[in-house]
């Protein structure tokens, strides 16, 4: 089974930017498309981002121009770039698969947008 572990989540305040990285405990980013997933309290999980094997990306209309995805194949690590953090933007972010069967979640990382 694939472990997943999200860090790189805070405090920061409106406009600031944030880093968040998923590491894999194996080689699965060329096999396998993947994705940045988020959660707000009170609300359903939301794909924000996504990467396929092949490197292609997507984001949601609301991250878009704001979020890049990106991955290390050698390092077993996938990245979120989040700039001009809003509010909105709070949530615990979590990295899996893009589709379903998800690997097992992580605990995620929780990012936190307030002046």
């Amino acid at each position: 089974q694939v472990q997943l572990v999200e860090s790189g989540g805070g405090l920061v305040q409106p406009g600031g930017s944030l880093r968040l990285s998923c590491v894999a405990s194996r080689s699965i980013f060329s096999t396998y498309g993947m994705g940045w997933y988020r959660q707000a309290p009170g609300k359903q999980r939301e794909l924000v981002a996504t990467i396929s094997s092949g490197g292609s990306t997507n984001y949601a209309d609301s991250v878009k121009g704001r979020f890049t995805i990106s991955r290390d194949n050698a390092k077993k690590t996938m990245y979120l770039q989040i700039d001009s953090l809003k509010p909105e933007d709070t949530a615990v972010y979590h990295c899996n698969r893009q589709n379903i069967p998800y690997f097992s979640w992580g605990q995620g990382t929780q990012v936190t947008v307030s002046s």
